[in-house]
C-alpha cells in the first residue's frame, strides 16, 4: 500500500528538521509543499533547508523555478503529482512537509476540491483592487474567468474579489472549483502537524529572524531588489526590506515589520492546520514519540489492507 505522510505546521515549527528524520527512519524521499521554497532564487528568506538536510534525505518541488516564471497551485499540483508517480514505483512511503495548506490540498484533493487562497495571491487582488476600483475587478474577472462572469453578480464585489483572488492564486477559474469533485488519487494520505506553544513558536521566529540576517539575507535580498515587483519577491522576508534598502526605513524597523510579519502568518498556519479536521497534532520536542505513533498509524493501514 502506498501512503503519503503529510507533516505540517507553522513556520518555524522544526517541520524540515523532523520530515529529514522521519524520512531517514523510513528510507524515503520528501516532497515540500511550501509555495516560496519552489523558487530558484530564494534561500535565505525562504528558509530553505540546509545543505545537510537537503544531503541527508533526497528532496523534491524545491528551488526548481526562476522567479521570473508565473507559478501557481496548478502547476504545483501537476508537477508534484509527476514526482509522486515516480516515488512511489520505488516506495511505499513518502513525505510531504510544508505550510502551505493550498498546495497540500492540490496534492492530495485536486484543485476542484479547494477553497483556500494563498494570502500573497489575496494581498495582490486587495491592493490592485483599491487601486482600480470595481472597473479594475470587472474586467479581470471577466477576461480570465467568463464563464462565472456570464452568471454572477457583477456589481458584488465581495463575490468578485473571491472569484479573483483564486484565480490568482491557483491559475485555475473559479468557476471549476464549483464541481466540488475531488481527484481520484492511488494512495493513502496521513496527515500529522507540529503544534509548539505559541509563546515558543514566537520567540523561536524571533531568533529565525536574526539567523537568517547573520547568514546573509540583506545582501540576498538587496541582490533581488531589482525584481520586487514579481509575486515570489511579495513575500515576508523579502518585501519588508525593500524600504529599507531605498532609505525610507532603518534596519532594526525592517527586521521587526519581518518578525512581526512572520507572527501573523504563522498564526493564520496555525489555525489552518487545527481547522482542517484530519490533521493530528505533535509536540515538536517529542522526535522519539512521535516517530512511534506515525509508524504505528502505518501499521494500523496495513492491517485493514488486509492481505
Amino acid at each position: 500500500m502506498k501512503v503519503l505522510i503529510c507533516i505540517g505546521g507553522p513556520t518555524a515549527s522544526g517541520k524540515t528538521r523532523f520530515a529529514v528524520r522521519l524520512a531517514s527512519e523510513l528510507g524515503c524521499e520528501i516532497v515540500s509543499f511550501d509555495s516560496r521554497q519552489v523558487y530558484a532564487e530564494l534561500k535565505i528568506g525562504v528558509a530553505r533547508p540546509a545543505d545537510h538536510e537537503l544531503s541527508l534525505v533526497p528532496h523534491h518541488m524545491i528551488g526548481h523555478v526562476s522567479i521570473r516564471q508565473h507559478y501557481n497551485a496548478g502547476d504545483y499540483e501537476r508537477e508534484g503529482m509527476e514526482v509522486l508517480d515516480r516515488l512511489f514505483e520505488k516506495y511505499d512511503h513518502v513525505i510531504a512537509t510544508g505550510g502551505t495548506g493550498l498546495y497540500i490540498n492540490a496534492l492530495v484533493h485536486g484543485l476542484d476540491d479547494m477553497p483556500a487562497v494563498d494570502p500573497i495571491a489575496s494581498s495582490y487582488v486587495e491592493n490592485a483592487y483599491k487601486a482600480g476600483g470595481m472597473g479594475w475587478l470587472q474586467d479581470y474577472v471577466t477576461r480570465h474567468d467568463p464563464e462565472y462572469a456570464s452568471s454572477a453578480d457583477m456589481n458584488n464585489p465581495v463575490r468578485l474579489l473571491r472569484a479573483a483572488k483564486v484565480y490568482r492564486s491557483s491559475g485555475m477559474k473559479f468557476s471549476s472549483f464549483r464541481r466540488g469533485q475531488a481527484k481520484n488519487r492511488r494512495f493513502r494520505v496521513v496527515y500529522f502537524y507540529l503544534n509548539p506553544a505559541r509563546e515558543l513558536l514566537y520567540e523561536r521566529i524571533n531568533q529565525r529572524v536574526d539567523q537568517m540576517v547573520n547568514d546573509g539575507l540583506l545582501n540576498e535580498a538587496k541582490l533581488l531588489s531589482g525584481y520586487r515587483h514579481l509575486k515570489a519577491l511579495q513575500t515576508v522576508g523579502y518585501a519588508e526590506l525593500m524600504p529599507y534598502f531605498d532609505g525610507k526605513i532603518t534596519l532594526e524597523a525592517a527586521l521587526e515589520q519581518i518578525r512581526q510579519n512572520t507572527r501573523r502568518y504563522a498564526k493564520r498556519q496555525y489555525t489552518w492546520f487545527r481547522n482542517q479536521g484530519d490533521w493530528q497534532s505533535l509536540d515538536p520536542d517529542e522526535d522519539e514519540e512521535n516517530i512511534l505513533l506515525i509508524k504505528e498509524r502505518l501499521n494500523d493501514l496495513e492491517d485493514r489492507a488486509g492481505p
